[in-house]
């Protein structure tokens, strides 16, 4: 008896455990779509002057408004915890939709934290008032903007949909991630951003073995 309850453990358990966790794949291999395709931002001026879209870009849209405290501690926070640790992503973009108004503070602060951070990564997009609510309103998340401010950051795919979570665990549905809270960024957001971009690894691994098999 004890004999068997040892075959049991070495070869049963194992399998149980992987029909476990392929049984669940499906359920953690997408992170949930919870607006979808929201406005493309390709209208609105870069500091640049070159042409930028969320189509066919992984992107961290944030709307931080005219005052430069709000801008310098936000895209701070964001760009330590989570922005650092994806740069080198081609697919990968980070977007501030902001007011014209706030065109001369945006160019300070890019300067200014070029010798900390990679800024020129950073995507500063300028529009009216109207245009920059007309964007956020197109996410349709329960988060209010002030002007054209809040501290929320969002997740938008190659195909211009928000995503999420669906049930999280504190609050249900999160469609952005405070940018003010270094918890949040760290723990939920990081981790959202991971479970998107193994999506579209293993969506592209697949593409290819499927050309190789034709």
């Amino acid at each position: 008896m004890k004999k068997f309850f040892v075959l049991f453990v070495l070869f049963a358990l194992p399998i149980i455990a992987y029909m476990f966790f392929a049984s669940g794949q499906n359920n953690f291999a997408k992170l949930p779509v919870l607006t979808k395709t929201v406005m493309d931002v390709s209208e609105f001026q870069t500091l640049d002057g070159k042409p930028i879209s969320l189509e066919d870009k992984i992107s961290i849209v944030a709307f931080f408004g005219k005052k430069l405290e709000n801008l310098k501690g936000n895209t701070f926070n964001l760009d330590q915890k989570i922005l650092e640790k994806y740069y080198e992503f081609n697919d990968f973009q980070f977007i501030v939709v902001l007011p014209e108004e706030a065109r001369e503070e945006a160019e300070k602060f890019k300067k200014e934290f070029s010798g900390i951070s990679k800024t020129e990564k950073w995507k500063f997009i300028f529009g009216t008032p109207k245009e920059v609510k007309e964007v956020f309103e197109s996410f349709d998340t329960p988060h209010n903007l002030k002007e054209t401010y809040t501290p929320y950051v969002f997740i938008v795919d190659k195909d211009r949909n928000l995503r999420g979570r669906s049930d999280d665990e504190d609050t249900g549905k999160v469609y952005g991630y405070d940018s003010r809270s270094v918890a949040e960024l760290s723990n939920k957001m990081n981790d959202d951003v991971k479970v998107i971009l193994a999506e579209y690894r293993l969506a592209l691994k697949k593409n290819n073995a499927h050309r190789k098999n034709n």
